[in-house]
């Protein structure tokens, strides 16, 4: 995979295709990889007529993996997409992530607005502006010396994951023990591009999408139907509704 450098940190990507650029920011423990090409997504959205750039963030992936907790609020991690739009040369991008992606991909919409197009918030609607409270638990699951000692469901399901993605648990746990700032609902109100949040109906991480797409002017909502959290991420429900999504907004040609 092709880095640059962003912040002092060796940034991997990967592109695929041609036309209009989509840049897409993975969730936690997971990278461009899992979240992107073997959901099927890098393939769908080629087809459309769409470049696609998906990025590992910092401490995933192939990545530079850093230990501090200081490198991972999303405001920072938000630094490495707007900064690869630069490196790649391109004016504007539409941008799409999921849950942790999500988070990211609002400060950049937040931060760097002449950048995005438009964006997509995949698994993480109402609950983007409250926070995450069991972060904790989840940063003793992945530093716990084998899964066998992991209790705690939401932790064993963290940990499990992070192992199947072959990640740096110590990583992991910095990103995850980092300040998960709060995006407040003035803050996301001010996102003044189109904005297509998808959550699954299942999902009681990321909460009901609605409530969030409505705080924004150009905000629209897709209810992923019988999906929760993990399931819903390659789901033909959600590639359909991005799709038609794009047609209006980001359209090829």
């Amino acid at each position: 995979m092709p880095t640059f450098t962003s912040e002092g940190y060796e940034i991997a990507f990967s592109i695929y295709g041609e036309g209009p650029t989509v840049l897409l920011v993975h969730g936690f423990a997971s990278n461009g990889k899992v979240n992107w090409v073997d959901t099927g997504w890098v393939e769908e959205l080629v087809d459309a007529g769409y470049r696609v750039v998906t990025i590992d963030n910092r401490g995933h992936g192939k990545s530079e993996k850093i230990y501090d907790t200081a490198a991972y609020p999303s405001s920072e991690m938000a630094k490495d997409s707007i900064n690869l739009i630069d490196y790649l040369g391109v004016k504007q991008v539409a941008i799409m992530g999921y849950s942790m992606g999500a988070r990211i991909s609002a400060y950049v919409s937040m931060t760097a607005p002449d950048k995005i197009a438009c964006a997509v918030f995949g698994g993480l609607g109402e609950r983007m502006t409250v926070g995450m409270s069991n972060s904790t638990t989840i940063v003793d699951a992945l530093l716990a010396p084998t899964l066998d000692e992991v209790k705690d469901r939401t932790g064993r399901t963290f940990r499990i994951f992070a192992e199947h993605t072959k990640s740096d648990l110590k990583a992991l746990a910095a990103c995850m023990g980092s300040s998960r700032q709060k995006i407040s609902q003035e803050d996301v109100a001010k996102i003044d591009v189109p904005v297509l949040v998808a959550v699954g109906s299942d999902d009681e991480v990321g909460g009901r999408p609605e409530p969030l797409a409505a705080l924004m002017d150009k905000g629209e909502s897709l209810v992923i139907e019988g999906r929760d959290h993990m399931r819903a991420t390659g789901d033909k429900q959600f590639k359909e509704g991005v799709l038609n999504f794009f047609s209006r907004v980001y359209p090829v040609g």
